[in-house]
C-alpha cells in the first residue's frame, strides 16, 4: 500500500485491552452470563415436556389434565426463557457499551496526541474509519451478534446435556455430526480472517477518497479535476464492495458445509432412536425428545457459526482500534528549576525526499522565556515550530521538551457547539467563572457577552458566525484555560486583518504572560516585544538577539524592520 496506516493489533494484545475494559463492569457481566444459563436451562425444558405428553398420549392412560399441565409448564418455561433474556442482553449492554466508549475515547485521545506526521502518512479515512465504521461494527455487534453468540452457546450445552439425560447413545449419535461442524469451522476462519483484515482497510481507502473529495470540492472544480476524484472514489468504493462479494462467497460455501453436518446428525439420532424404540429400549416420547433437541440445535450451532463470522469481523474492528492505542504516548517531562523548557540539538528535516526544509537548528528556550522566530515565506519557520510542537518528527537531531506544550497555529477551528464547549474542550470541569477568566484574558469576553445566549450561544458550523478574528480568539481563551507551560504560536494571529492585528497581538501576549513560548511572528511589532529573536532563511538559523540588537547590527533583520516600518506599510 501507498500509505502508512495506523497499526493494527496482534489477537494477545486485543484479547488483553477489551478484557481490562470489561473487568471495570464485572457486576452486570456476571449478572448477564447468570440470566444466560437461565434462558439455556429454560429452552431444554419444552423439547423434554413434548416428549412426555407423547408418551401419556400414547400410553393411551393419560389425562387432558396431565396434557394440560405439561403444556401449562412448556408456557412458564418460555415466559422465564424471554425475561430472563431481555434481562441478559440489557445488562451486557450496561457492561459493554461504556467500555465501547472509553475505548473509543481513549483511542481519539491517543491519536490527537501522535505527530501531525504520522496521522497525515496514514490518512484521514483511516483514523476516520477506526472511530466510525469500526466503531459502529463492535456497537452493532454488542447489541445482538455477543448476546444472541452467548445464548447459542449456552443452549447447545443444555441441549447436549438434556439428549444424555435421555440416553447415551443418542446423544453419541448426535456427536456424531460435531467433527463436520468442526471441519466446517476450521475450512472457514484460516480463509475469513484476512477477507475481513482486507475489507477494513479497503474501507479505510474509500473513506480516505471520501474525505479528500468532500474538502478539496472547491479546489477540484477549480482545476477542472473532479473526473479524477470521482474515479479515485468510484476505484475504493468498488475494491470495498469486491471485498464484501469475497466475503459473502466464503460464507455460502460454509452453509453448505454447515447443512450437511446438521443432516449427518439428524439422520443418526433418528436412526438410533427408531432402533432403541424397537428394541424397547427407550420410549417414542424420549426418541421424540431426542430428535426435538437435536432439531433445536440447528438454529444454535447455525447461529454460533455464522453469528462467529461477524464477531471475526468485529475483531478486526476492535484490533484496529486498539493498535491506536499502541502508539506511544508522550509524556512530557517537566521542568526543573533555571534549566531550558525546550532543546533542539542538530535538527534537521524533510518531506519525503525533498530538499532539507530546517537543516541543523540548535535551539534552547529558558523557563518564561519568549522566543520570535521570522524569516521570509518559506524559510522553515513553520516547520521548526512544529518539530518544537512534537506534531513533526526531526529527520535527525534531537528534541527535548521538559513541560506541557499547546500549539496554536493560523488555521484555527470553531467547534460546533456552544461558547463554554469549545473552551472547557481543553480544560474538563472548569466552571463559569474560569472560563470568564480565560476570555478576559484572550480580550473576547466583551464580545461573548454580546452574544444572544453568552456562553451557551452556538456558534461552528450552523451556529452563530464568528469573524476570523473572534475564532482566533476563541483558541486562545482555549489556550488560556488549558494552562500549559510552553506555548508555541504559529502565525496564530497572522488572519485577523489590520483592523484586530493590534487585538490580537494584546490577546496572544496576554496569554503567554508567565509561559515560555516560541513565537513565528507574522508582524515584527510581535518580534518586537520578545525577549529573543531568531532570524530563519533556507532552514537555518541566521540571525539571533534582541529587537534593538538586532536593528543595530544592520543585517537580515534590520531590512526586514526597516521595510516594516516604512509609513506606507506601518502597522
Amino acid at each position: 500500500m501507498s500509505r502508512a496506516i495506523l497499526p493494527i493489533a496482534d489477537r494477545r494484545t486485543t484479547t488483553r485491552h477489551a478484557w481490562a475494559l470489561l473487568r471495570s463492569h464485572r457486576g452486570p457481566l456476571t449478572v448477564s452470563v447468570l440470566l444466560f444459563a437461565v434462558v439455556g436451562f429454560a429452552g431444554i425444558v419444552p423439547p423434554f415436556v413434548l416428549g412426555s405428553i407423547v408418551d401419556v398420549v400414547n400410553s393411551g392412560d393419560g389425562t387432558a389434565r396431565e396434557v394440560l399441565t405439561r403444556s401449562a409448564i412448556i408456557v412458564g418455561a418460555a415466559i422465564v426463557g424471554a425475561v430472563a433474556t431481555t434481562g441478559s442482553a440489557v445488562l451486557l449492554a450496561q457492561a459493554a457499551n461504556p467500555a465501547l466508549a472509553r475505548l473509543r475515547e481513549e483511542v481519539l485521545d491517543r491519536a490527537l496526541h501522535q505527530d501531525t506526521e504520522r496521522l497525515e502518512a496514514a490518512g484521514t479515512g483511516d483514523l476516520m474509519s477506526r472511530v466510525g465504521d469500526d466503531v459502529r461494527q463492535i456497537s452493532e455487534s454488542l447489541d445482538n451478534a455477543i448476546p444472541e453468540f452467548v445464548r447459542a452457546g449456552v443452549a447447545i450445552a443444555f441441549t447436549a446435556i438434556g439428549l444424555f439425560a435421555l440416553d447415551w447413545r443418542l446423544a453419541l449419535a448426535g456427536l456424531l455430526a460435531a467433527p463436520f461442524y468442526v471441519f466446517a469451522l476450521r475450512w472457514y476462519l484460516p480463509r475469513s480472517a484476512p477477507f475481513y483484515r482486507r475489507e477494513r482497510i479497503a474501507q479505510g481507502e474509500r473513506a480516505e477518497a471520501l474525505v479528500a473529495g468532500v474538502h478539496g470540492a472547491a479546489t477540484l472544480r477549480a482545476l477542472g479535476r473532479e473526473a479524477g476524484a470521482r474515479g479515485r472514489i468510484h476505484h475504493h468504493s468498488r475494491a470495498t464492495l469486491s471485498q464484501a462479494v469475497q466475503v459473502f462467497a466464503l460464507l455460502t460455501r460454509l452453509f453448505g458445509r454447515i447443512n450437511f453436518a446438521e443432516w449427518v446428525g439428524l439422520t443418526a439420532v433418528l436412526t438410533t432412536g427408531f432402533l432403541l424404540v424397537r428394541a424397547d429400549a427407550i420410549t417414542i416420547g424420549a426418541a421424540t425428545a431426542a430428535a426435538l433437541y437435536f432439531h433445536r440445535l440447528f438454529n444454535p450451532i447455525g447461529a454460533v457459526l455464522m453469528i462467529f463470522d461477524q464477531i471475526q469481523s468485529s475483531g478486526a474492528s476492535l484490533a484496529r482500534l486498539v493498535g491506536v492505542l499502541e502508539l506511544p504516548s508522550p509524556t512530557p517531562e517537566q521542568p526543573h528549576e533555571g534549566s531550558p523548557v525546550v532543546r533542539l540539538d542538530g535538527v534537521s528535516h524533510r518531506y519525503g525526499d525533498g530538499p532539507e526544509v530546517v537543516r541543523d537548528v540548535d535551539l534552547e528556550i529558558a523557563p518564561g522565556e519568549h522566543v520570535a522566530l521570522v524569516g521570509s515565506t518559506g524559510a522553515g519557520k513553520s516547520t521548526l515550530a512544529a518539530i518544537v510542537a512534537g506534531h513533526v518528527e526531526p529527520c535527525s537531531g534531537e528534541r527535548d521538551v521538559r513541560g506541557r506544550l499547546t500549539l496554536v497555529s493560523q488555521d484555527v477551528h470553531v467547534f460546533a457547539a456552544t461558547v463554554r464547549d469549545n473552551i472547557t474542550l481543553a480544560a474538563a470541569g472548569l466552571d463559569d467563572d474560569g472560563v470568564w477568566a480565560a476570555m478576559r484574558t484572550a480580550r473576547c469576553a466583551e464580545w461573548v457577552g454580546g452574544l444572544p445566549n453568552g456562553l451557551d450561544t452556538r456558534v461552528g458550523h450552523l451556529g452563530h458566525p464568528l469573524t476570523t478574528a473572534q475564532g482566533q480568539q476563541l483558541a486562545l481563551a482555549r489556550l488560556a484555560a488549558h494552562d500549559p507551560q510552553i506555548v508555541v504560536l504559529d502565525e496564530a494571529t497572522a488572519e485577523a486583518g489590520s483592523s484586530g492585528a493590534r487585538l490580537l497581538d494584546d490577546a496572544a501576549h496576554a496569554v503567554i504572560a508567565g509561559r515560555s513560548a516560541l513565537i513565528v511572528a507574522h508582524r515584527l511589532s510581535q518580534a518586537r516585544e520578545a525577549d529573543r529573536i531568531l532570524v530563519m532563511e533556507h532552514g537555518r538559523i541566521v540571525e539571533a538577539g534582541t529587537h534593538d540588537a538586532l536593528v543595530a547590527a544592520g543585517g537580515h533583520y534590520a531590512e526586514l524592520w526597516e521595510a516594516w516600518s516604512a509609513p506606507t506599510l506601518a502597522d
